[in-house]
């Protein structure tokens, strides 16, 4: 199990738990590590950054390490998780690297590896960025002389990649009003390029960067400020992105959320009557709410549960060669035309299937009825001895006969914490936080609870 990365890059407090020594020896290594598997000529990696103020002492520790070890370093500047997969996938790269810490507060960041295919990085090569990190695979040399590598400012290829989401679009915007909310991140210099080139009324909120206030008050994890500005400006649609953009929730006319469960429907749905839902199935994460799963069912369309997380969602889609995935917080891929999460390309997405069938977002979403959810999280001494408890067993299965088909329980331990997470579903709020106080209970009677 990776120390460091996690299934999102290493991530953490600047100069805390991520300082810029780590991000000078991943520059390292990556430069020499590309530059022996390189046929020719210099390895080449490609940078992008959110609007962090710490994302400028990172891009320059990566490109100085990226050089010294005698690759070069294109630099994309602000610009989104996507677009940095784009721009690898697409043209004539090792690989890329992402400096942000997505949906965390300013003062986190993460550092994000992708493979030349634009994919999440493989574990076997993060293991060995690992092992140099903590100093057990020896001293990488120092290119010299014409080997040393050079940074190259490269914002052309963010320009290809706008170009490249404007061509996804099947229909003008002309005479729709659309609200953007940006996150003060790294969609705000390309989300509202996109929609005037295809004709919206584009409005825009969060777009206003100032290196603390990415996703402060902003975006997909604060989507109020967006539901109130839908409403007062009478606009058609909204879309929020979170601080790296590879997430996108909806908001329809009246204001109302369209989470990813919601979003999953409407495209999936949408590919199934087009004939192009491969396998006639949707990949969704566990977190996935069980009103999803019941529409789902009444449409005929099958699913696939995932770990949380989406890289397992990508890794499945993958695997059985189904198009689109993924979770409930807007991460969503569709793999016909990205190998991640795009915001800005879900939003494009979405307004698809309403120009192509002339209805609202709030139409659209109405099949999905979302069930009341209840989550509670305990801290506890060992994760596995407390979820493997009989009592903490018998407990669980106890609220899942009594929930039958209306309702579900997920019991699960937190990848990054001593913490064990209990939710439920059920078609009232007092039935869930009954049903999870008596599982969490028993846990703590039974002595797991961390003192």
């Amino acid at each position: 199990m990776a120390k460091y990365f996690g299934t999102d890059g290493f991530r953490g407090e600047a100069n805390v738990t991520l300082n810029v020594e780590h991000a000078y020896k991943i520059g390292r290594f990556l430069g020499w590590y590309y530059g022996q598997k390189r046929a020719s000529g210099p390895a080449k990696v490609v940078i992008g950054k959110d609007t962090r103020r710490s994302s400028y002492m990172f891009e320059y520790a990566l490109a100085a390490g990226l050089t010294a070890s005698g690759a070069d370093a294109y630099l994309l500047h602000v610009t989104t998780t996507p677009s940095v997969s784009y721009v690898v996938r697409s043209e004539d790269f090792d690989g890329g690297i992402m400096i942000s810490a997505s949906h965390n507060p300013y003062y986190d960041n993460g550092i994000k590896l992708i493979n030349y295919y634009g994919e999440k990085m493989d574990e076997d090569t993060i293991m060995k960025v690992e092992a140099y990190l903590d100093g057990y695979s020896g001293e990488i040399p120092y290119a010299t002389k014409e080997k040393i590598g050079q940074t190259v400012d490269y914002a052309i290829g963010r320009n290809r990649y706008i170009g490249y989401l404007i061509s996804l679009a099947t229909r003008s915007y002309r005479g729709k009003n659309v609200g953007l909310d940006c996150a003060n991140g790294s969609a705000w210099m390309i989300a509202k390029s996109v929609f005037d080139a295809l004709g919206a009324k584009t409005y825009v909120i969060g777009d206003e960067p100032d290196g603390q206030n990415i996703n402060a008050d902003c975006g997909s994890t604060h989507i109020g400020n967006l539901q109130k500005f839908v409403k007062e400006n009478h606009l058609d649609v909204g879309f929020a992105f979170d601080g790296d953009a590879d997430r996108c929730l909806c908001v329809d006319e009246n204001g109302e959320v369209v989470d990813g469960d919601k979003i999953l429907y409407i495209y999936g749905r949408y590919m199934k009557e087009q004939g192009e839902l491969t396998g006639n199935k949707i990949v969704t994460t566990v977190m996935s709410n069980f009103g999803l799963y019941k529409a789902l069912d009444a449409a005929g369309i099958e699913y696939e549960k995932t770990a949380v997380g989406d890289k397992y969602v990508y890794e499945n889609m993958v695997s059985n060669n189904y198009r689109i995935g993924g979770e409930q917080s807007g991460h969503i891929i569709f793999r016909k035309y990205a190998t991640t999460g795009d915001g800005i390309l879900t939003a494009i997405k979405m307004m698809e299937v309403m120009l192509e069938k002339k209805q609202p977002l709030s139409k659209l979403a109405e099949p999905v009825v979302t069930y009341p959810q209840v989550l509670k999280n305990v801290r506890v001494r060992d994760k596995k001895t407390a979820r493997e408890d009989t009592a903490v067993q018998a407990a669980i299965n106890r609220v899942s006969e009594a929930l039958g088909d209306e309702g579900r329980i997920l019991v699960r331990e937190s990848g990054t914490e001593p913490v064990i997470r209990v939710m439920v579903e059920a078609d009232s709020l007092d039935k869930c936080q009954e049903y999870v106080d008596s599982v969490v209970r028993t846990i703590i009677e039974r002595g797991h609870q961390e003192a």
